[in-house]
């Protein structure tokens, strides 16, 4: 076996693989050359389907045998945006002062490396010999529509007869400073778009036309008015929020014949889809009159209680860092979405205060940081017999 991989070279050279979405750039490649060095058996995988772009994806094991642990994440990233608005080239992986520049050096690409370096140091320690499976599950769909991604990832996997054991998604989960917060579970996400129809005419004489902004401000009043439950002991309250509001027309003497808007509902584990789908619908059939509504339902809200998973990483943390990290169901929606369905599943990373803006960055002490945690978690799950 090799020597141990360092965790911010290969950070570096993610980096410098322009993977946005649906783009790879050659990140995969990376990170399965790295991850063969140390006896990982890869398969890289594309994935499509009609309509959609082909994705690129990789599944790497190492170990026969059961605990199964699976490290899952993605290479790809959102845009950088406008290149005036950063200091340093987004793909050239430069370091200054102690912190590393780059679109994905926080979400998530120094993650992955991170975790591929403590995997590679674990088994140096144990001179490639252990009980069980470690995996690593890595999508180039994750920041795009997730449909050739994760999802068919794990199905792939399933078919093959890959059990796993654990799962833990390297996302930027603390906030402001390395062990603050896991996540173990994440509200689901409904997004809407109503159009209410009516009949244009002039504003002179109401009574010839049906106004359909009037029935629109009336049903999003009966939809932000009323409040979904108080939350629960992990999560949050469910919250509706209107995201736009579209009429387009340019005159002021005119009735428009359609008006629609887009809302979004982070729901908790108390609702599924369905449930506020119907909440939905009915609080604007009360309002009646013509409209459509199309749903889309980015994931369900999930949770994977306290236990043995949380522990092993809230002791990693709180070990190396000195900090009791919260357990949290917060932010938006991951790819922990999919893996619930498998096995317990909690997500733990980077800090992510500049994830997708201009000048993303992570400090070099939080990539040592984070590698030694995901060591330890490794250490803990695969306890030494005797």
């Amino acid at each position: 076996m090799s020597a141990t991989l360092d965790a911010l070279e290969l950070s570096r050279a993610l980096i410098r693989c322009e993977s946005i979405t649906p783009n790879d750039g050659g990140a995969l490649e990376v990170l399965e050359a790295e991850l063969e060095k140390i006896g990982f058996d890869c398969h890289p995988l594309t994935f499509s389907e009609d309509g959609t772009a082909d994705i690129q994806n990789l599944y790497a094991r190492i170990g026969g045998g059961a605990p199964h642990f699976c490290f899952a994440g993605h290479t790809d990233t959102v845009p950088v945006g406008d290149l005036e608005n950063w200091s340093a080239d987004p793909f050239a992986a430069e370091v200054k002062d102690g912190v590393l520049y780059g679109r994905g050096a926080a979400d998530m690409k120094a993650g992955i490396a991170c975790f591929a370096a403590a995997a590679s140091r674990f088994l140096d320690g144990r001179g490639g010999a252990f009980d069980g499976s470690i995996s690593f599950l890595i999508t180039g769909d994750e920041e795009g529509p997730a449909i050739n991604g994760t999802k068919k990832l794990l199905q792939w996997a399933d078919d093959r007869g890959e059990k796993f054991d654990a799962c833990m998604v390297g996302e930027p989960t603390n906030p402001n400073a390395m062990g603050e917060m896991i996540k173990i579970g994440r509200r689901g996400s409904l997004n809407a778009r109503l159009e209410v129809i009516g009949t244009g005419g002039h504003t002179a004489y109401p009574h010839l036309a049906d106004n359909p902004v009037h029935r629109l401000v009336e049903m999003l009043a009966a939809l932000t008015g009323d409040k979904l439950d108080d939350g629960t002991d992990h999560f949050q309250a469910s919250t509706l929020q209107v995201s736009t509001v579209d009429v387009g027309n340019p005159a002021t003497n005119v009735i428009p014949g359609k008006a629609s808007a887009r809302f979004n509902v982070r729901f908790n584990d108390l609702h599924s889809a369905a449930d506020i789908e119907k909440w939905v619908r009915e609080r604007l059939d009360a309002i009646g009159g013509n409209y459509e509504l199309e749903i889309y339902i980015s994931g369900e809200a999930f949770l994977t209680p306290p236990g043995h998973l949380s522990r092993i990483i809230s002791g990693a943390v709180e070990r190396i860092t000195g900090r009791q990290p919260e357990l949290s169901t917060s932010g938006g929606t991951s790819d922990a979405r999919f893996i619930k369905d498998y096995c317990p599943v909690a997500e733990f990373g980077l800090v992510g205060q500049t994830m997708h803006k201009a000048d993303e960055s992570i400090a070099l002490a939080d990539i040592e940081t984070l590698t030694d945690i995901y060591h330890a978690v490794l250490e803990d799950f695969f306890p030494q017999k005797g």
